[in-house]
């Protein structure tokens, strides 16, 4: 099968830019571990894929190299950060692709392009190779046309590695073989949280739908309240941007990274006018704001603060998931909008992360299924459930899939 590869996983002597300037450049000496099982199952790489610059933002548009449109309209964001990978699945230029979710870039883009976007579960997937943004948060992850495709490909890249510290070592299974659309005896919880303000009327209509099919086909549905959501997102920015503070430090442009061509200054100006020309203004503004947050004085008031509330969001998730199989809500609280609409306001778009980082937060594993579209657009249903329990997820998107037939449309493209 042919798959794309998001442009921040490590290809043997392929370009790996992470759609910036400052990595404009990188030939990657070697394969990420989800590349080389890839290749080991024969599967052709047919190129790597446009994303947001070092995976940051929730549209592709802060890509170096121009934004990624979506194309089921082509004045509309796909999604993000790995918008490049959904829109090239939907527009039938790959059959599989790999994404990567710091805080919903894998289930966002899959949300708006109308296919399937898997977040594993934090350690189920290796992260070697994966050039790092916020390492306690992020996971590669399968996008696909299909449940079963999504499925086969989990299986191909998931699994145990010894070069990846937070690699869990368990049995893993073929995710294809549990696929099916009898959901007797599941019990679905709707966190009230996730159907609130800012959520569009259209997008709860439709996920509501797809609650209802969910209920016809054998489940049982009941809300329930997760408090500590309502800090999930302001707690994952704390964490994301320290994180990529810590992590984007290594580029200065001395030893590896842009530099620029004329550096007869001392050491600390070359430094500054490197990263200056190297990063583009979100990322910058993200090593900016989580510098300040790890700084002397602020640590305890942000980023410890910040952990203390991913520790209660845990807790609240796993006593929901004690009485349900797994939390249904949205994927994004409204459809795709406008290229450019955004983008100029950093705190409104952030905003559109709220219903996808809680799942990072917690480490657990989230899926982005099509459920609806309003006009032309589509519309995405997110499930979240316990830690390695991908095959119910999987089973969940294969029932909505068998009696929809949102999963099967594509955009008319000229």
């Amino acid at each position: 099968m042919a798959i794309a590869i998001k442009d921040n996983i490590c290809t043997l002597n392929l370009r790996t830019t992470c759609a910036s300037r400052m990595l404009e450049n990188f030939i990657p000496p070697y394969d990420a571990t989800v590349v080389e099982r890839l290749k080991r199952e024969d599967a052709i790489i047919i190129g790597k894929t446009n994303m947001d610059e070092f995976a940051m933002g929730s549209t592709t548009e802060t890509s170096y190299f121009g934004p990624t449109r979506n194309p089921w309209d082509l004045t509309k964001v796909p999604g993000g950060s790995s918008g490049g990978s959904a829109a090239a699945l939907i527009a039938d230029e790959t059959t599989l692709a790999l994404g990567s979710d710091t805080g919903g870039s894998i289930r966002c883009p899959a949300s708006y392009c109308s296919v399937i976007g898997l977040k594993p579960t934090y350690g189920l997937v290796s992260r070697y190779g994966l050039i790092a943004y916020a390492n306690s948060l992020e996971q590669i992850g399968p996008l696909a046309k299909s449940t079963a495709d999504c499925a086969l490909l989990l299986s191909v890249i998931g699994g145990y590695d010894p070069r990846d510290s937070t690699s869990v070592n368990i049995p893993l299974g073929d995710f294809s073989q549990e696929l099916t659309d009898d959901l007797k005896g599941l019990r679905v919880g709707l966190p009230r949280e996730f159907f609130e303000e800012g959520v569009e009327e259209a997008v709860k209509r439709h996920v509501w739908s797809a609650i209802h099919l969910l209920e016809s086909l054998g489940a049982t549905y009941e809300e329930v309240s997760l408090p500590s959501l309502e800090y999930a997102l302001a707690a994952y920015y704390i964490i994301a941007m320290a994180e990529a503070s810590s992590n984007l430090a290594r580029y200065d442009g001395l030893r590896y990274g842009y530099r620029v061509e004329h550096d007869d200054a001392d050491w600390s100006r070359i430094y500054a006018r490197n990263r200056r020309i190297g990063f583009g203004a979100e990322v910058r503004r993200r090593i900016m704001l989580g510098t300040y947050a790890l700084s002397a004085g602020y640590y305890e008031q942000y980023y410890l603060k910040a952990l203390k509330i991913r520790t209660l969001i845990r807790r609240e998730f796993e006593e929901a998931l004690k009485r349900f199989d797994v939390l249904v809500g949205p994927t994004m609280p409204l459809p795709p909008f406008n290229i450019g609409e955004k983008i100029g306001d950093p705190l409104t778009l952030y905003m559109c992360d709220v219903l996808t980082v809680p799942a990072n937060l917690t480490g657990y594993p989230a899926i982005s299924v099509p459920c609806g579209f309003e006009g032309n657009l589509p519309i995405g249903l997110q499930a979240i459930t316990k830690p390695f329990n991908e095959d119910l997820l999987l089973k969940i998107s294969f029932a909505l899939e068998a009696n929809t037939d949102f999963i099967g449309r594509r955009p008319g493209l000229s």
